[in-house]
């Protein structure tokens, strides 16, 4: 089976985050299994030719076009990557396209489509229910028959699926199915309290640095963890996309500049290396529809500090597998506080070692890529199978 995976965007920095990692994964996992899983999307910031394979996937990158620089990732597209649009398409035996609010992923849809292609849409929390104007004009042109249309959606948590539906109407979806995002079981980090009381305790932060994952609320909490903690570390990790200064500014305010480092962004060796240094990792995003870099982080048994409206805290907390802060302010203070008290509540070793074993078996019981491909495989059968009959009848 020939599987196509479409995403918007891929730089060297992995700038856009989420949806172009669970594709590389999904796709590595499949061509584990014999699935010929390749990558179309764009490419941007590279020096000399686009690479033609991504982590071991073969990918066919075009370059990006800036057209519509006020709506950022939206507004790219590639004049060449569409007049090739039906030729990849009818390549494919399933196109499994990573849908968001585009001028790349959207088009695909249509056209695999208009081709009768096994079509498997997923959205990431990226189409969900919304007031702004061009939003609507988008939905109307074409998410929601790209929607009602799919042979099926992936939706990660009940709440996505719940957007979903108030974007198409209830009941309009063919099929959804529920599938959350995986990695690969890794090895753990030093959990022993011996190992890490030898050294000043080390809190993280890996993930885009924009106003969305509110890596200022993690600056926030630098003061409150310093009073009880004087020599804990706080590393700042990850692409700049638009909230550096930001947070670097908060830090100069709040006098703990020293106390953080800005590492940048990191490579996938780098990623694994810096989470299984750390003592707990920090993701403060309002929403994250399935952090994959929190789930990266408990693979190596570091615990996490999650929260509400992340669509892994009913996890973490039914786990015990970190901790679950409220998601927006109140009136009195902001988050900074509340990440503060749960990250204390982690540096303590006993509850420290309870928290990275409950992590580092929470990944090994719901969410290793191995159960999430084969799951994935059954979808594209089950669909290629029932586009295949269609035809056939049709005939």
């Amino acid at each position: 089976m020939k599987v196509l995976h479409v995403v918007t965007l891929h730089t060297p920095d992995h700038a856009f985050g989420g949806p172009t990692r669970v594709a590389l994964n999904l796709s590595r996992g499949l061509r584990a299994r014999g699935v010929e899983a390749a990558l179309v999307t764009l490419g941007d910031g590279f020096e000399g030719p686009l690479p033609t394979t991504v982590e071991g996937v073969p990918a066919r990158l075009f370059q990006a076009r800036h057209v519509l620089a006020r709506f950022e990732v939206s507004g790219i597209t590639s004049g060449a990557m569409l007049a090739r649009a039906r030729k990849l398409v009818m390549s494919a035996d399933v196109v499994h396209v990573h849908l968001m609010r585009d001028l790349i992923t959207l088009p695909m849809a249509l056209i695999a489509l208009s081709c009768g292609r096994p079509l498997v849409i997923q959205t990431h929390g990226m189409v969900d229910p919304t007031e702004k104007k061009v939003a609507k004009i988008v939905d109307a042109l074409g998410i929601r028959r790209v929607l009602r249309k799919a042979d099926a959606v992936l939706c990660l948590t009940d709440k996505e699926r719940a957007d979903v539906e108030a974007v198409v109407a209830p009941g309009r979806l063919r099929r959804s199915v529920r599938l959350v995002n995986g990695v690969a079981p890794q090895e753990r980090g030093p959990s022993t309290r011996e190992s890490r009381a030898e050294r000043p305790a080390t809190v993280l932060y890996l993930a885009r640095v924009q106003a969305g994952k509110r890596p200022e609320d993690f600056v926030a909490a630098i003061p409150g963890v310093l009073a009880q903690r004087p020599d804990t570390r706080f590393l700042l990790a990850g692409p700049d996309t638009g909230g550096l200064a930001a947070t670097l500014e908060l830090a100069r305010e709040l006098g703990v500049s020293d106390s953080l480092e800005y590492l940048g962004a990191l490579d996938r060796d780098e990623v694994y290396e810096q989470l299984r240094r750390a003592d707990v990792y920090v993701l403060p995003s309002i929403q994250e529809a399935l952090g994959v870099s929190a789930l990266e982080a408990m693979s190596v048994g570091t615990p996490v500090v999650v929260t509400r409206t992340c669509g892994l805290a009913p996890d973490v907390a039914g786990a015990g597998a970190g901790r679950v802060v409220d998601s927006r302010p109140d009136s009195e203070n902001d988050n900074g506080p509340r990440i503060a008290r749960a990250v204390l509540e982690l540096l303590d070793p006993a509850e420290h070692e309870k928290a990275s074993d409950a992590a580092w078996q929470l990944i090994r019981d719901s969410f290793t890529i191995d159960a999430v491909v084969e799951k994935l495989a059954g979808v594209y059968e089950e669909v290629a199978g029932r586009v295949t009959t269609t035809a056939v009848r049709g005939s």
